[in-house]
C-alpha cells in the first residue's frame, strides 16, 4: 500500500509515498523498470489515447513504472491529484505553455524567470502566434493590468532566477482565476517545502527536479504538478507527442534524493541564513538578496509566504570589472564551493551573473522594469547555492576571497 497524499507527515510521504514493497520479490527499495516495452494479457488499441487510468503499463514513453513511482511522490509532497515527470526543468515549463496556448491565446509570464523560460517566452511563444506580456511580479497590479480577455495563463516564478525577488501568489492566483486563468509557477528555488502553492492558489506546480528535489546534481528532470484533470491534459500533449519523458534511471535517482528532501532542506536553511549573515558584515559584499534576511525587500511577504526560504543568496560587490575579478579568484581559490552554475545539490555551488549580458541575451528589460531588475542586481551578482557542508566550512572558504 502507498502513502496517501491526505495523510502522515511529510517526511514520511517524502519516504514512502508512490512506493511499496515489490509483490513479486518482497524488495523495500524501489525497483528500477528499465524496460521501453511491456508485455500485457489484454487486446488494446495502439494508441495512448486509448489508456485510462487503470490501463496496464504498455510503452515508456507512455509511462513506466519508475517513473510513476517519482510522479506520486511529488504530487503527496505538493498535496496535489498528479504529477508529470519529464526530461528537464525547461521540457516541463514548455509542456505547460505548449499544452494550454495556442495561437492567439495570451500569457502573463513574469520578465525575470529562469533564462531558458524568459527565451521561450520572449522568442519561441510569438513565433506560435502566442501573445505574451512580461511583468514584475512582486506588482500585483501591474500583473492586473496585464490581463485580457484572451488571457489563459499567468507564469509565475518565486523566488525569481536569479535575483531572489517574490511573488506574492495569492494575490497572483486570485487575479487570473477572476480572469478565467489558469496560474503556474516555477518554485524550483524554494522546493515543495518552501511554499504551499497549493494553498496559495496556484494550478500547476513547476519543478527543475534536478535542483532541490534531485538534490545530488547527478540527474536532470522537470516535473508538474497539478489537478488530475490539468495534468491529464498535459500527459496526453507533451509527453505523448512532444516526447519529453523522463528516463526511467533518472527517476529512480531523484526519487532516492525526494527521500531526504525534508531534512535536507532544513540544513539548506540553516546553511543559506549563516552565509547570509555573514556576507552583510563583508565590507566589499554591498547587497545581499535572502529571502531569511531582516534586510531583503520583501521580508514580511516571505515571512507570510514561505516555511523555507531555502539556500539560493545573490549579493552584489561593486561594478562589473569587480565581479569579473572576483570570480577568477574564486576559480582559483576556492577549495571547497564550486565555481559552476546548477543550484540545490549537496554541494555549495556559486556562479558570477552579469547584469548587461543577461539583458542582451535573456531579459532584455528596458525603463522601470530594468531599474527593478538593478535594485537587486545592481551590475551584477554572485548566485550561490548553499550546500550542505558544515556552515563554518562554507563561510572561511569564502572568507579566501571576500
Amino acid at each position: 500500500m502507498t502513502i496517501r497524499n491526505d495523510s502522515h507527515g511529510p517526511r514520511t510521504k517524502a519516504v514512502h509515498a508512490g512506493e511499496a514493497p515489490d509483490p513479486a520479490t518482497g524488495a523495500s527499495a524501489p525497483a528500477l523498470h528499465m524496460s521501453s516495452t511491456f508485455v500485457t494479457d489484454q487486446v488494446a488499441g495502439f494508441s495512448a489515447h486509448d489508456l485510462g487510468e487503470d490501463s496496464p503499463f504498455l510503452y515508456a514513453r507512455w509511462a513506466n513504472p519508475t517513473v510513476t513511482m517519482l510522479e506520486r511522490k511529488i504530487a503527496a509532497l505538493e498535496g496535489t491529484e498528479d504529477c508529470l515527470c519529464l526530461a528537464s526543468g525547461m521540457a516541463a515549463a514548455t509542456s505547460i505553455f505548449l499544452t494550454f496556448l495556442s495561437a492567439g491565446d495570451h500569457a502573463v509570464v513574469s520578465d525575470v524567470s529562469y533564462a531558458g523560460v524568459a527565451e521561450l517566452a520572449r522568442d519561441t511563444l510569438p513565433r506560435f502566434g502566442i501573445n505574451v506580456t512580461l511583468v514584475d511580479m512582486s506588482d500585483p497590479a501591474a500583473v492586473a493590468a496585464a490581463i485580457r480577455p484572451e488571457t489563459k495563463l499567468v507564469h509565475c516564478e518565486s523566488p525569481v532566477n536569479p535575483i531572489g525577488r517574490l511573488t506574492d501568489l495569492a494575490a497572483v492566483a486570485k487575479l487570473a482565476h477572476e480572469a478565467g486563468a489558469i496560474v503556474s509557477c516555477d518554485a524550483t528555488f524554494a522546493s515543495p517545502f518552501g511554499q504551499n502553492c497549493t494553498a496559495l492558489g496556484v494550478d500547476l506546480i513547476m519543478h527543475s527536479v534536478t535542483k532541490y528535489i534531485g538534490g545530488h546534481g547527478d540527474a536532470v528532470g522537470g516535473a508538474v504538478a497539478g489537478s488530475a484533470a490539468l495534468i491529464g491534459r498535459m500527459r496526453g500533449e507533451s509527453a505523448i507527442h512532444h516526447g519529453a519523458v523522463m528516463s526511467p534511471f533518472n527517476a529512480w535517482l531523484i526519487a532516492r534524493g525526494a527521500a531526504t528532501l525534508p531534512l535536507r532542506m532544513k540544513a539548506h536553511e540553516e546553511n543559506g541564513l549563516a552565509v547570509a549573515e555573514w556576507l552583510e558584515t563583508r565590507p566589499g559584499v554591498t547587497k545581499v538578496i535572502y529571502p531569511g534576511l531582516d534586510s531583503h525587500p520583501q521580508r514580511e511577504l516571505a515571512k507570510a509566504q514561505m516555511q523555507n526560504t531555502s539556500s539560493m543568496i545573490s549579493f552584489q560587490v561593486g561594478d562589473a570589472a569587480r565581479g569579473q575579478a572576483l570570480g577568477q579568484e574564486m576559480i582559483d581559490k576556492l577549495e571547497v564551493i564550486h565555481y559552476a552554475v546548477s543550484l540545490g545539490h549537496h554541494r555549495s555551488l556559486i556562479f558570477w551573473m552579469e547584469t548587461a549580458g543577461l539583458m542582451e541575451t535573456s531579459f532584455r528589460l528596458e525603463g522601470a522594469a530594468l531599474e527593478s531588475y538593478r535594485a537587486y542586481a545592481g551590475d551584477g551578482v554572485f548566485r550561490m547555492s548553499v550546500g550542505l557542508e558544515d556552515a563554518e566550512d562554507i563561510i572561511a572558504d569564502l572568507g579566501r576571497v571576500l
